[in-house]
Parts: C-alpha cells; structure tokens; sequence
C-alpha cells in the first residue's frame, strides 16, 4: 500500500481543523498503562499525532520520541510541547519503513495499528522489532470492531494477534478498553449523537514483547 495519499488525508485533516481523535489529553488508557508501570526506559511514541502522549510521557520523566508521518501533526506536537515546558524530541517518519529512529524500550502505538490493511499491518510489525531493545515492550491501543456503527478504522483481535504471530514477537495479553474522541460533523448521523459530543469507543489494548529468536526458528 503506498500511504502517501493516506498520509496528505491526514496532514489536510491536521491543518483544516481538528481531527476527531484529537482530545487534547492523552487517552485514558495511556495515563493507566504509565500509573501501572507500563513505560519504562527510552520511549517511542510511533503515530504521535499532535503529541498528547509524548508530552504526557516526557512530563512523566521518560526519554520520549514522538514520530509521525504528518508534519502538520508534528507542527502540533512541537507547539504543545512548547506551550507545556516540556522537552520532548519529534520527527517525521513513515511508519512502515522506520529505520534510523534508534531502538527504545517501549513503545507505544496509540490508533495507528488499525488504519493499516492486513499486509501492511504484518509489514509494520516486522519494521517495528528493529526499534526495540532486547525484551522491549510495544503497546498497541486500537479501535475495536463491535456492531456499533464504527467511529474510525476498526479491526478485530484477531488481527493484533495475526499481525505480530511471527520470530521475534509474544503477544502476552489483549485487554477491552475504551478509546476517547469527539463526534465530527461527518459522523453525527451514524453514531447517533452531535458534533462535538466526546465519546468513548471500544477498543483493544495490546500488551506485545519483544523475545529472543531462538537459532534455527
């Protein structure tokens, strides 16, 4: 899939307005995950967004990275970072080839997982093991497909563990969790409540190490 087209939607969306998953706090399985010691060590936050999490994460203490495809995003997050006093690095990145990042030992995929199809989704979780360190931690919050009408892309639990079934990878759990958003204009009618109106949806969250590749497998 070649995602500059997907990349230039969200960019408009980032610079036209703001966009629906955009709740100017981080995501309150975020803020549980770090209370529960979910974050350790140097931190990356892949699809960073307009950078609630890395801010949230650096103010924590974390060495944090926040990348992001969309440099209207990034332009967000730095003036974020700015505004709060909090010193946090950004860069852009396509998330389906990111090398060069460094490696990290957590990272954190906060809605970026689910807007992949299945190839790519295997393609990303193959590029991310060359970003940890040995038994680093991913974490993957994503949208859960229910019979709902869907408030962005949604996936079901099969395919996190399709996705990272692979030399490298242990999915360890897949909690039921909530994901928080506003009602944009375009999505009123379908799910039922006015524009504006902060919601919060099902979703998964993915708790995935990174293991040692025994010889030979």
């Amino acid at each position: 899939m070649d995602l500059t087209e997907q990349t230039a939607r969200f960019d408009r969306g980032y610079r036209e307005g703001t966009p629906p998953w955009v709740i100017d706090e981080p995501q309150p399985a975020v803020v549980g995950l770090e209370r529960d010691g979910g974050f350790r060590g140097s931190v990356l936050d892949i699809g960073c967004g307009t950078g609630e999490h890395a801010v949230f994460l650096a103010s924590r203490g974390y060495d944090v990275l926040g990348a992001d495809a969309s440099p209207a995003a990034l332009a967000w997050a730095r003036r974020r970072a700015d505004e709060r006093g909090v010193a946090t690095r950004f860069t852009q990145v396509d998330a389906l080839d990111p090398a060069g990042l460094g490696t990290f030992d957590t990272i954190l995929d906060s809605a970026l997982f689910h807007v992949f199809g299945a190839d790519d989704r295997a393609r990303y979780a193959q590029g991310l093991l060359g970003l940890c360190e040995p038994g680093a931690v991913l974490h993957v919050l994503a949208l859960a497909r229910t019979d709902a009408p869907p408030f962005g892309p949604v996936i079901p639990q099969s395919a996190i563990r399709a996705a990272f079934d692979r030399p490298g990878w242990s999915v360890e759990a897949i909690f039921s969790t909530t994901y928080g958003g506003v009602v944009a204009e375009h999505q009123a009618a379908d799910i039922g409540k006015p524009a504006g109106t902060r919601v919060d949806v099902p979703a998964w969250l993915a708790r995935i190490h990174r293991v040692a590749v025994r010889p030979g497998g």
